[in-house]
């Protein structure tokens, strides 16, 4: 396994970052897809075996019940300290006022709460999951912050918003002398490049990790344009993120399917190897339901892509709106 600093910080984080969405009760929460608790710790323990020691849940993946499996597969293979553990708040978590959003009660509420299910004193990370347009930012900065100094998160982060929107809370911060944000975990793959525009260069330019959430789009980067899967029946957030190109995003795939058999490899390392060659990017997060999934992805860290084969993939891509988030 690879290691790379986690942006301007001294943290040390694999290359490959274990998503842990895949891991819930099934009857809790709106992902029927995920493995249940004997399964989802079969893929923890291959992880941590492999070196990855960055996972990566939030509040709101299947109730709480992801980060209940990843807290006590975190006790049952490895030592705490090893890890370097993230969540996220923003998301509803209950009915009722105050039940989500990013005010000063629902984050010091949510980060107590992810503590108890997780079994653990503090996080890693504490990100934000989206941007909380009824919330001042100012009040949201502090609270993030005051989580920081009471010893509940060691490092803030934040997840898919507009670039401006970002800039202003890193900026806000940075005036206030508050805690600023290390890490932007955006959506960012083959089929869906629009976070290049702005957020990547600016993270590029302060230092800010970049840890994209679905690299291999749903897993449509890693199979023929017209298999499908049960989680592709079953994904409703999923189908609304890749249905405006179809036409070039086929010549993508067809395109990695291409290089992946002149490889001699399975697509999903060619797909990943292609955001891991990304100068902006920390650390993919993927999201593993098989073993294989996991041992793609870190062989993907040996598969090197020549100029002219990264601009046979992107060729074929053109201009998106804006997908997942508002």
């Amino acid at each position: 396994m690879d290691y790379v600093k986690l942006g301007k910080t001294g943290l040390e984080v694999s290359k490959i970052c274990l998503g842990c969405m895949t891991f819930g009760d099934p009857g809790r929460g709106n992902h029927a897809w995920t493995l249940g608790e004997e399964e989802s710790r079969t893929i923890l323990k291959q992880a941590i075996d492999l070196g990855i020691n960055f996972l990566d849940t939030a509040n709101t993946y299947s109730d709480g019940s992801s980060e209940e499996i990843v807290g006590r597969a975190i006790k049952s293979f490895s030592k705490r300290e090893d890890i370097v553990l993230a969540t996220k708040v923003f998301n509803r978590m209950r009915p009722g006022p105050n039940g989500a959003g990013l005010s000063r009660k629902a984050i010091f509420d949510e980060i107590d709460n992810s503590l108890r299910r997780l079994g653990t004193d503090y996080v890693d990370l504490y990100q934000i999951h989206r941007f909380d347009y009824s919330t001042p930012i100012e009040e949201t900065l502090e609270a993030l912050h005051d989580v920081v100094k009471a010893g509940k998160a060691r490092y803030i982060g934040a997840s898919s918003m507009h670039a401006w929107q970002f800039a202003k809370m890193v900026y806000t911060s940075r005036l206030n002398g508050w805690t600023e944000f290390v890490s932007m975990q955006d959506h960012v793959n083959l089929l869906y490049r629009e976070e290049e525009r702005e957020m990547l260069p600016f993270c590029h330019d302060q230092k800010i990790a970049v840890i994209p959430w679905s690299p291999l789009a749903r897993g449509r980067l890693t199979r023929d344009w017209d298999e499908q899967t049960a989680r592709t029946e079953s994904d409703e957030f999923g189908k609304t993120l890749y249905r405006q190109a179809e036409e070039s995003d086929r010549k993508i795939i067809d395109a990695v399917g291409r290089l992946a058999k002149e490889h001699g490899v399975p697509r999903a390392q060619i797909a990943t190897a292609w955001i891991l060659q990304k100068s902006a990017i920390t650390a993919p997060i993927i999201g593993a339901s098989r073993p294989g999934h996991l041992s793609d992805a870190v062989a993907a860290l040996a598969v090197k892509l020549t100029p002219e084969e990264i601009a046979t993939l992107e060729e074929p891509y053109i201009p998106h709106r804006v997908e997942g988030f508002k």
